[in-house]
């Protein structure tokens, strides 16, 4: 705390924003006066935050209570010295801090999504391996809609026009959102995120911001400000930045692309690589591991009923965990670079996903298969489309009752978490089958 009391004085704090992330990768937390904060060293919330859905609801009361102490008790939320960030777009001098969660005891509260990726790298530091990541995340700017049941439009840039076709690359396309992305990289320059490269993806007013790779824990802490950045710094301009993973129709979807690779611990040399450069055994696999689990794991990189509507034949968006060196049409990409550098990136997580849960299961996946020493499939040549084995689950409700079916997950991340997940994503599947849609009334309402 020490550390953290200088460096809010430093910067003449005044409020404190005291954040954890829930299950969906929602902001949850108090907002505070400096003086508080650092009297209190942290704050208590209720750990049914953590069981508490995208629509604020909970899950049934036999789950609720055999996951939870019955008298609703509060977890104790310790502020992490390596997680404070200003907030440049408050009025005052105002920090972000990440909290971790803990019990009166002391233990990691097992709901938590940043517990359970530190759980993961935990795994990794017994076998003296260190994962790094680089995140990609694609998102849309549309104009502001204050009716959820009309469709999304693209919003009007700088030429007073808005976007027409599809304009991957474009520069042009890109710049005409120049002072929204400019008041972003300011942003996101004081807060000390590491972001990369500013792309127009393929969809209308789509567009990609890139990571640079580094600590698994850190890049999730950062997507998971950035995600709070870039709304703001919409916002500012009377857009909206969305992250969902399938927003607009007959547009492509939005993924958080993951590359990761695995550096020895002691020499800092990737152990994907031989000595003589070509592929080594655990890099084979890592990969296999990815194949095996991936399908089990889906729901942790694909947790809504919307992130399956990207999952189509013949888009950007992967239906498989294939695997192929410069593939983008499989689910595993292996992407050409130096043998220090090798790494698998790993396609199929949507932008929508909770950053901690996604890395992590990314990283799990991987980690299982170096452990049971699982070989991959045959790299694929060519369109990864045409291949049928290794398919996913194509609904949220197939993903979820296979998840929770895995005993590896249950294992490695614990049984508690496996049932507050799926029963939180399953309260959601609930509501989301409560609501008629447009295609109903279109198609059906005067035909059947």
């Amino acid at each position: 705390m020490k550390d953290l009391e200088g460096w809010l004085k430093e910067r003449r704090i005044t409020e404190v924003e005291c954040l954890v992330a829930d299950i969906t990768g929602i902001a949850r937390g108090k907002i505070t006066p400096v003086s508080k904060f650092v009297g209190e060293k942290g704050m208590r919330l209720p750990e049914s935050v953590l069981l508490q859905s995208v629509t604020g609801d909970y899950v049934e009361d036999d789950i609720y209570y055999s996951l939870l102490d019955p008298a609703d008790i509060d977890m104790v939320c310790k502020p992490d010295a390596g997680a404070a960030y200003p907030v440049p777009w408050a009025l005052e001098p105002t920090a972000q801090v990440i909290h971790d969660c803990f019990d009166k005891m002391g233990n990691p509260i097992e709901l938590s999504a940043r517990n359970q990726l530190k759980r993961v790298l935990a795994l990794y530091a017994e076998q003296g391996w260190r994962p790094i990541v680089a995140p990609e995340m694609e998102f849309y700017l549309t104009k502001r809609c204050e009716d959820p049941d009309l469709p999304l439009q693209p919003p009007i840039g700088r030429s007073g026009r808005q976007e027409t076709g599809r304009q991957s690359f474009s520069i042009d396309a890109a710049n005409e959102f120049d002072p929204l992305f400019e008041d972003m990289y300011d942003w996101c320059e004081a807060q000390g995120l590491d972001i990369d490269t500013l792309i127009h993806e393929e969809g209308t007013a789509q567009m990609e911001i890139n990571f640079r790779h580094g600590d698994p824990l850190t890049l999730a802490d950062q997507i998971f400000l950035f995600k709070r950045t870039m709304r703001e710094a919409a916002l500012k301009h009377d857009v909206a930045a969305t992250f969902m993973a399938k927003p607009v129709t007959n547009e492509p979807g939005s993924a958080m692309h993951i590359h990761q690779s695995v550096l020895d611990a002691k020499s800092g040399k990737s152990v994907f690589s031989n000595a003589d450069g070509t592929m080594s055994q655990l890099f084979l696999h890592h990969i296999g591991g990815l194949q095996k689990f991936i399908p089990e794991a889906l729901p942790l990189m694909a947790p809504n009923v919307n992130s399956f509507r990207r999952f189509l034949p013949d888009t950007s968006a992967p239906v498989n965990v294939e695997w192929g060196e410069e593939n983008r049409t499989c689910g595993l990409r292996v992407p050409d670079s130096s043998p220090q550098n090798r790494r698998v990136e790993n396609r199929l997580p949507g932008a929508d996903a909770n950053a901690y849960l996604a890395i992590a299961a990314s990283l799990l996946c991987g980690y299982l298969g170096m452990i049971q020493k699982l070989n991959p499939s045959a790299p694929v040549q060519g369109r990864a489309f045409e291949r049928r084995n290794l398919r996913l689950p194509f609904t949220l409700e197939q993903a979820l009752e296979r998840m929770e079916h895995c005993a590896e997950l249950e294992t490695y991340m614990g049984s508690k978490f496996v049932t507050g997940f799926v029963a939180v994503k399953r309260v959601e599947n609930e509501n989301f089958k409560r609501v008629i849609s447009s295609w109903e009334r279109e198609f059906l309402l005067l035909s059947v």
